[in-house]
């Protein structure tokens, strides 16, 4: 569990007033100077985590809203109607919320944790990465298999690389050694310049290793897929948002699995290698 920096006396910087007034507030900073509604930050508007204090941007953080019968619903897309309540994305900071009755001294109302809410928040994300994933390959923007992401890594560029989080070692080291291949090629050939940048492009590639062998071959259709690759565009940048955020959840249990894989476990392809 994280370690509170300090619980705010006034949870102003750890709420919003909803997606509409958000909306009329951009609308406000384009045209005049308006009103605010949070700081803002390059890489989005940063709240202050409820549980721990800490200041994040949104896109590293979750959204809590109150129905009417004071229920805490997580609102992973940050567009359900109210005020919305922040935590940073780890199940430690949902625990200490809960525990702490932080979400009803926040909103200064009733509120109704679920038990399992850290559980539920898991759920949806993984669910939202696959969904994602799966829109990706149905728009010709993922391809599976390791022979398939091998090929994607030679030509390049890639938005997003997946890993299972129970592949085998020596498939993940085929794929990085691809990358490293790509990069050299490039200078091998005269093209110093490009080669350079290939090759700081390959390393900036995200790497998500957070699925499941049967989710991410869920999105394809198939019982298991190991490797995957995503081309550039909103749809690979949308899944490594949800897949950080997922990260927070899933950190012990990888770690947990990682220590119990056997060491003569053979190398796991993916069905249609």
């Amino acid at each position: 569990m994280e370690t509170v920096e300090s619980e705010p006396a006034d949870f102003s910087e750890s709420l919003d007033s909803g997606p509409q007034r958000a909306r009329r507030c951009a609308r406000a900073r384009e045209g005049s100077e308006g009103v605010s509604d949070g700081p803002a930050a390059p890489d989005g508007p940063v709240r202050r985590c409820l549980a721990t204090g800490r200041r994040l941007p949104q896109s590293a953080m979750i959204r809590f809203v109150l129905a009417p019968d004071g229920a805490v619903v997580p609102d992973l897309a940050g567009k359900l109607p109210g005020r919305g309540m922040w935590l940073s994305a780890d199940r430690g900071s949902i625990k200490t919320a809960c525990a702490r009755n932080l979400f009803a001294k926040a909103a200064r109302a009733r509120a109704r944790p679920s038990e399992d809410l850290a559980d539920r928040v898991e759920a949806l994300l993984a669910r939202r990465c696959v969904e994602t994933l799966s829109l990706a390959r149905r728009a010709g923007e993922a391809v599976s298999g390791f022979e398939k992401v091998r090929a994607a890594v030679q030509r390049g560029p890639l938005g997003a690389l997946l890993e299972a989080a129970d592949a085998a070692e020596d498939g993940r080291r085929k794929i990085a050694a691809a990358r490293a291949a790509q990069a050299v090629g490039e200078k091998a050939h005269g093209e110093k310049a490009q080669g350079e940048k290939a090759q700081g492009e390959q390393a900036a590639v995200p790497v998500v290793a957070v699925l499941s062998a049967e989710e991410i071959g869920a999105a394809f259709g198939r019982p298991r897929a190991v490797h995957c690759a995503l081309a550039p565009g909103g749809l690979a940048a949308k899944l490594v948002r949800d897949a950080r955020r997922l990260e927070g959840f899933r950190a012990g249990s990888r770690a947990a699995a990682a220590a119990i894989r056997p060491a003569a476990e053979p190398t796991t392809k993916d069905s249609d290698e």
